[in-house]
């Protein structure tokens, strides 16, 4: 039933849940779990071919075809798919590339940071005198500066900011050229990923990015993920509109996982796992005939209070 209407695009991940480790297969369109499977070790590239070879057996004894493949940045899935699916795009998941990309902001953000705050002249302890009143005034305005730069941390990797949001940034970037620099810089990444453009026209965007990112020094050794080759797998939707530019259909799954692994002891052999993803598989099944259940008694439940009100 899952393969009745397959889309022809995957997302393809893994969970870890110590010893074991679980290979899941999930339609990126129809977000229906295809396949899965449960290991007792650490996976490795063989484990990944072995696992996907079977998959793709499935698919080939019912003539059906694979155009486009989602996964994260791991390791075990670029040769094993260019290996089994070699027309097929492989696109890595926007939001692991724009993640890793907002941590390295913020920790620019934090370095700069701690660069304005060194600078800072130190005081002698007790009470300014009259004469240097004054400036004691300016450091402390200068120092709750830096403390609203960690409060308002948020808006330099934001992508869309409100008007208020927009004055509180110049505010905070007022006469710090650095500052505005790593905004700019996140602002450019966002439109890496405009769905309005290719992918050459986005790659050669990236490639002004980098270039760009090289003249400032300081902020180049925080941001050496710009130079992450997945950036560059994480742009290949732009050519197809059906190819998914996240995982988050297998990622979902993951999260109904680790929900049931709280709640549900139990869940911790390997014997149990395949019990409960066996469960999921059912669940999903059933979903659809569960809507229209849930449809059909909601409009009965309204013709009765239009009837009997």
């Amino acid at each position: 039933m899952a393969l009745a209407d397959f889309s022809g695009y995957l997302a393809i991940d893994e969970v870890y849940n110590d010893p074991f480790c679980i290979f899941s297969v999930v339609d990126n369109r129809r977000y229906n779990r295809l396949a899965f499977q449960v290991l007792d070790h650490d996976p490795s590239q063989e484990d990944a071919r072995v696992f996907l070879t079977e998959f793709k057996g499935k698919l080939d004894r019912r003539g059906l075809a694979v155009h486009g493949i989602t996964t994260d940045g791991s390791s075990l899935y670029p040769d094993v798919l260019k290996e089994l699916w070699p027309k097929a795009r492989h696109q890595i998941c926007e939001f692991h590339v724009l993640k890793e990309i907002i941590q390295a902001i913020l920790h620019g953000l934090a370095t700069l940071r701690k660069e304005i705050t060194a600078q800072l002249p130190k005081q002698p302890r007790g009470r300014p005198r009259k004469e240097r009143q004054g400036e004691a005034e300016l450091i402390a305005y200068r120092k709750r500066g830096v403390a609203e730069l960690f409060e308002h941390r948020y808006l330099f990797v934001r992508h869309h900011l409100s008007t208020a949001q927009r004055k509180q940034l110049r505010k905070l970037t007022y006469g710090q050229r650095q500052l505005r620099t790593l905004r700019q810089i996140m602002e450019e990444v966002y439109r890496l990923f405009d769905r309005r453009c290719r992918t050459p026209t986005a790659l050669q965007k990236l490639h002004r990015l980098r270039r760009r990112v090289r003249r400032f020094q300081k902020l180049g050794k925080c941001l050496e993920k710009l130079k992450n080759p997945n950036l560059e797998k994480a742009l290949v939707f732009l050519d197809d509109k059906l190819l998914g530019a996240t995982s988050n259909a297998v990622e979902r799954a993951n999260r109904r996982f680790r929900k049931a692994q709280k709640s549900i002891y139990g869940v911790r052999t390997k014997e149990h796992l395949e019990q409960r993803l066996a469960l999921d598989l059912c669940r999903e099944q059933r979903a659809g005939r569960r809507a229209d259940s849930l449809k059909t008694l909601h409009h009965v439940r309204c013709e009765r209070e239009v009837d009997h009100p």
